[in-house]
């Protein structure tokens, strides 16, 4: 199978096998009108398998939406056909409206104004909680 290589856009790398679509769908990226490529179950020698989507076109991506899911992965900027910029995505420290509190007592709950906000607990286990109630 051959991909094209894309002249300015974003590339999406060591996408652990299986989240491609989570992130396809978290980052809105169904709702562009332009070419995305992704490919799932790459061979890979440092990771066995591994997803990886490449959208024709530059663009913000949420680096925290993409961290949630799957810290391990890599944003390249290609512009001209060219790496610009390469980026390591982390697991972010706090998430702002990407994950919804499942208490149905929590203030987010009752006021839909309030932004849905969650802080890292365990680093190790990747638990958040909810800062208005504590939930996870």
């Amino acid at each position: 199978m051959k991909i094209d290589s894309i002249q300015n856009g974003i590339v999406l790398d060591h996408i652990t096998a299986g989240k491609a679509m989570q992130i396809y769908y978290d980052l809105g990226l169904d709702k562009l009108d332009c070419s995305i490529a992704i490919m799932q179950n790459v061979k890979s020698d440092k990771m066995g398998k591994k997803d990886i989507i490449k959208i024709d076109k530059n663009m913000d991506v949420n680096l925290d939406v993409i961290g949630y899911i799957d810290p391990s992965v890599t944003v390249s900027i290609i512009k001209d056909g060219v790496t610009t910029e390469k980026k390591k995505v982390a697991l972010p420290k706090k998430l702002i409206n990407i994950k919804k509190c499942k208490n149905p007592r929590c203030i987010t709950a009752i006021e839909p104004d309030i932004p849905q906000i969650f802080k890292l607990t365990d680093e190790n286990r990747r638990v958040y909680r909810c800062i208005y109630c504590d939930a996870d």
